[in-house]
Formats: structure tokens, C-alpha cells, sequence
């Protein structure tokens, strides 16, 4: 009794201590707002293991008809001091078929996106029609007189109809539709132009990391324009088999590269997702390589050793060693959830440490998915960061199924 209670006063003054040196506040950003839980099982966390979780008693059963139910908890600093208030979600675990292939790309937008301008030489000196009309880098065309625009040709066609008469474009910016006049002018060659350079589709090369019965998830964070770093806004696209044909080591300053190419025009499966946690949709077929796992709650994942699944010698996915240095629960972008450092002495040979192409590689601790490799340090290429396989599973879950339209 004398020690429980020394123990309670210890944990009592070291909490105290905490709330007078500001780390009250580094703790209670530390928690998550949302834990997940098997009916009947005791909430915890297992990277904060001096954080305790005080609920209501679980619920005797879950709705069937619901995929889960949740119900308030308090999150206490040592169990005794509060730190915030949370929710604990009951549901029955998910498990996937985890991969670690590589994949081919092939996506077009839903309108152009602008990536340059040029100045158009006239009569009358230097223009720039678009420009004038408030145009920016990263802007989606949407329309220009009412005629929707799915790809550079149609801004030509639109630009010549009426020749040098003012047409309203529609434009797309951060997410919210805008209206302009532009008044196209002839170039030397008696073409109307806007004098910007737009892109309309993107292909590449990334990881698939599982399959969730017909639905694939892969990358770990959305497909964006290289120049602009613009998310490519989705009109359709699909994905293909590919075969890697060599990988660029990466080094600190300049990140490497699987390089691969596309081995069939027969669709694996259509895209009907690009998200910032990656790309997802409906699985036509497919011959990569699988196993199944169950997928982690996001507070079970820890810091400590793990395994990385990728296929960076063309011999299909194999488990590398990595460590999980940092966790955020919380953290402002949604595919960095984790701090990850390469340790596996062959694949450091290889590839230097994370590449282009190794996002989406799965990856696993404790015999279960808890993520999915996202970005490589510029600086530092053997160091990373990786996405919650949680958040992937999610947003899988939710994407329609072959026999749905997009």
C-alpha cells in the first residue's frame, strides 16, 4: 500500500514538473483525437506508454449493421493528470493483401493545368494574354466560352473559335472555380494563343502497397505535377504492369530513381481515387506478388525496428530493415505520419536509401502493416517519412468496387 501510494505522489510531482516546464503541452499534442480498438479491448498507446486512457466500459456488442462504434475516453498524463478528451472507436480488424511491387501510371486530368508562360511576339511588342487575364502557375483551365477543357488541344480549338474577340475562362485555384477575360492575340504564325503552356496527364512508376479484396491502394500520397507540385485533379487513368530497368543511387542532395517501363497496355486496374494518402481504385487483375496481414491500429505502431517491402532488383518485393525513429499522431500532413531510417546494409547499397518509384512500399512491424513509405529527406536519402497504413485502409474501404462506375 505504502509503495502504491509512493508511486502515485512520484507520478503526481513528475507531472506537476512537466505542466511547469511546458511539456503539459507537448504530451496533449502528442495524443491522438481518435484511437481504434477490437470490441472489448483495452485502449493504449503503444508509443506512449506513460499515457493512460480512461473510458466508459466497452460496449457489450457492436451494431451489425454498423462498421463500428465509438464512445468518449479521457487521455491522463501518468493516469493521473488530464490531458484531453478523445474518442475510442470499437471495430473488427481488417486484414489486406500486402504487396510491395512496382507499378505503372498512366492518368489524365479533369482540365489543363498551367505550368509555364511565354511571351508572344506581335506587332504591337512582348504579350502575354494570359497573364494579363490573372492566370498563375498551378491554375486549372476549366473552360473558356462555355467549352469544357479536358486537354491542351481543346484550349486551341476554344482560342481560334472567334479569333481575337474576348472569351470568359473558367479557372480552378486552390480548389475554388474563378472567373476572367482573356483576349488571345496572334502569334507570327496567325494562331490565336494564351501564351501558357499547359499539362494535361502524367504517367510514372510507384509501389503498390496492398489489396483490399477488388480495391488496390498505392504511392502513399497523391499524384502531383512535377513542376508545380499541384495534385493532378483525376479524370480517369489506370494502372499497368511494369518492369524495372535499373535504379540511380540516391546521395545526399540529389534522390534517386527506380527507373522502369511499362511492359503491357493491358489495365491492372482503373484509378478512381487521387488522394493526398494515395492512389486508389477498382483491381482488374493482376499477377504481383502478395501476403496477407492484418493492418495496425495507428496507436499501436511504435518506434523500433520494422521491415520494408519493395522490389528494387527486379526479382519481385523483399523485406529490408528499416527503424521507425518518430511518431505523429497528429501531424498536419496526412502522409507523414512516421520518421523512418533505412538501416538494411544491402538495400543502402542498392539505392542509397529511399527513391522515386519506393513509394508505397508497405511496411511491416510486429507481423502486422503499419505503413506505407511516402517521401525520401532530400538531404539525408537513407531517412524518410511514411503515411499510417490506417488512413490507406480507410480511404480503400470507401472506393467503389469493379461492378460500380467511377
Amino acid at each position: 500500500m505504502l509503495r502504491k501510494r509512493s508511486r502515485k505522489i512520484f507520478c503526481a510531482a513528475l507531472a506537476a514538473l512537466l505542466l511547469a516546464g511546458g511539456g503539459y503541452t507537448f504530451c496533449r499534442f502528442q495524443v491522438p483525437d481518435t484511437i481504434y480498438v477490437q470490441p472489448g479491448e483495452t485502449p493504449s498507446l503503444a508509443d506512449l506508454p506513460w499515457v493512460g486512457i480512461q473510458s466508459a466500459a466497452p460496449s457489450d456488442n457492436v451494431n451489425a449493421s454498423m462498421r463500428d462504434s465509438s464512445r468518449n475516453a479521457s487521455a491522463r498524463l501518468f493516469d493521473t493528470l488530464p490531458l484531453k478528451s478523445i474518442r475510442v472507436v470499437e471495430r473488427t480488424r481488417q486484414s489486406v493483401e500486402v504487396c510491395g511491387d512496382l507499378f505503372g501510371i498512366k492518368m489524365f486530368a479533369d482540365g489543363a493545368l498551367v505550368v509555364g508562360f511565354t511571351e508572344l511576339y506581335t506587332a504591337s511588342g512582348p504579350q502575354n494574354p494570359a497573364k494579363d487575364a490573372g492566370l498563375k502557375l498551378g491554375d486549372w483551365v476549366v473552360s473558356i466560352d462555355g467549352h469544357k477543357i479536358l486537354c491542351n488541344e481543346d484550349i486551341a480549338q476554344a482560342l481560334q473559335q472567334g479569333s481575337e474577340q474576348a472569351k470568359e475562362l473558367v479557372y480552378k485555384r486552390d480548389g475554388q472555380l474563378f472567373n476572367t477575360t482573356i483576349l488571345p492575340v496572334q502569334d507570327q504564325n496567325g494562331d490565336f494563343k494564351a501564351g501558357i503552356w499547359v499539362r494535361d496527364s502524367s504517367a510514372g512508376i510507384g509501389t503498390m502497397t496492398f489489396f483490399l479484396g477488388d480495391t488496390f491502394a498505392g504511392l502513399g500520397h497523391a499524384i502531383s505535377d512535377s513542376d508545380t507540385g499541384q495534385s493532378i485533379e483525376l479524370r480517369s487513368g489506370e494502372i499497368v504492369p511494369v518492369a524495372l530497368n535499373g535504379v540511380e543511387k540516391g546521395c545526399a542532395g540529389a534522390p534517386g530513381e527506380l527507373k522502369g517501363s511499362f511492359v503491357s497496355t493491358q489495365a491492372l486496374g482503373e484509378i478512381r481515387e487521387n488522394y493526398q494518402a494515395g492512389v486508389y481504385g477498382a483491381l482488374l487483375s493482376h499477377t504481383l506478388k502478395t501476403q496477407p496481414a492484418e493492418v495496425a491500429w495507428m496507436q499501436e505502431v511504435k518506434t523500433g525496428p520494422a521491415q520494408l517491402i519493395c522490389n528494387v532488383d527486379g526479382n519481385g518485393p523483399k523485406a529490408y530493415s528499416i527503424e521507425i525513429e518518430k511518431i505523429s499522431y497528429t501531424s498536419q500532413n496526412i502522409n507523414k505520419n512516421m520518421m523512418i531510417r533505412v538501416t538494411d546494409e544491402a538495400l543502402l547499397a542498392i539505392t542509397g536509401g529511399i527513391v522515386q518509384g519506393m513509394s508505397g512500399s508497405p511496411i511491416l512491424q510486429d507481423g502486422k502493416l503499419v505503413g506505407a513509405v511516402t517521401h525520401v529527406l532530400v538531404k539525408d536519402p537513407t531517412r524518410g517519412y511514411a503515411v499510417f497504413a490506417q488512413t490507406m485502409l480507410e480511404k480503400a474501404e470507401n472506393i467503389p468496387n469493379t461492378s460500380d462506375s467511377p
